[in-house]
């Protein structure tokens, strides 16, 4: 199996992305795939923080300014995960770039089977350099105009790159008539939906518990978005949520009627 790099990225802060980021990696992980996660967000990394280690003694800073070797720098979630997390101090940030930063992915690519890039918000150059560090680009959005607009924007970016976009997640969804429609988003940016994470109070409990939702709240809906797109992603198969629900209340069916003598 060939290893891929996919970049994670939005155009717009506030979309869904390092909680994407970070939950694919989860479920990526779920389904036997060696999976690193990147917080390639040098100005305001988030990955550590979201996981519960917001300082660590070795980081992707190091690595760019070749002060370390890359696998000093990444660290193994208790779930098995692995994250390359950046580094919090100001210092830090003055001191590093991303010229390196194309080197570090093909270094990262020989080590894993998948590598997922948290990119920085915006649309500056050093999401370019990302996107062109990858080999697929993956567009979180919500669907608000300002957000797809956004979208649309970093997804010539890599078309300008020659990078495949691998799809649109659409997140933070409500189902209310004020949002823009999953067929107009698709037509406007020209790329595929290959998800739909809906809105649901579990994704913030789990920023609180310092952790995936994919760990925290398994049977929550973004958990079973997120698990969904992942396996489409590897082109694995992955029952629905709402199959996955329907077998596991078979399941339980199952048990009690064997626990009653009754199968």
């Amino acid at each position: 199996m060939t290893a891929k790099i996919f970049v994670v990225t939005s155009g717009k802060g506030g979309v869904g992305k390092t909680t994407s980021a970070i939950n694919l990696g989860a479920a990526l992980n779920y389904l036997n795939q060696d999976v690193i996660v990147v917080d390639a967000n040098l100005a305001t990394p988030n990955i550590g923080l979201h996981l519960g280690a917001p300082i660590v003694p070795v980081t992707l800073n190091h690595v760019l300014c070749e002060k370390a070797g890359i696998g000093e720098a990444i660290y193994e979630h208790s779930s098995g995960m692995k994250i390359l997390p950046s580094s919090l101090s100001l210092n830090e940030v003055k001191k590093t770039g991303y010229e390196n930063f194309r080197e570090t992915a093909k270094k990262l690519k020989r080590i894993s089977d998948y590598v997922i890039i948290d990119t920085p918000a915006g649309l500056g150059g050093d999401v370019s350099e990302i996107i062109n560090a990858g080999d697929e680009v993956i567009i979180i959005t919500n669907p608000e105009l300002p957000a797809v607009t956004d979208a649309l924007k970093v997804s010539k970016i890599a078309r300008e790159l020659d990078k495949e976009i691998r799809g649109i997640i659409i997140t933070r969804v409500k189902r209310v008539k004020s949002e823009m429609p999953s067929a107009n988003i698709k037509e406007m940016i020209e790329a595929p939906i290959i998800g739909v994470v809906p809105e649901d109070i579990a994704i913030q409990q789990a920023l609180v518990m310092k952790d995936a939702v994919f760990h925290t709240h398994p049977r929550s809906k973004p958990a079973r978005a997120y698990m969904e797109i992942a396996a489409r992603l590897i082109g694995k198969s992955y029952a629905s949520a709402r199959q996955q629900e329907a077998l596991e209340k078979a399941g339980f069916f199952n048990r009690v009627m064997k626990a009653l003598g009754m199968r």
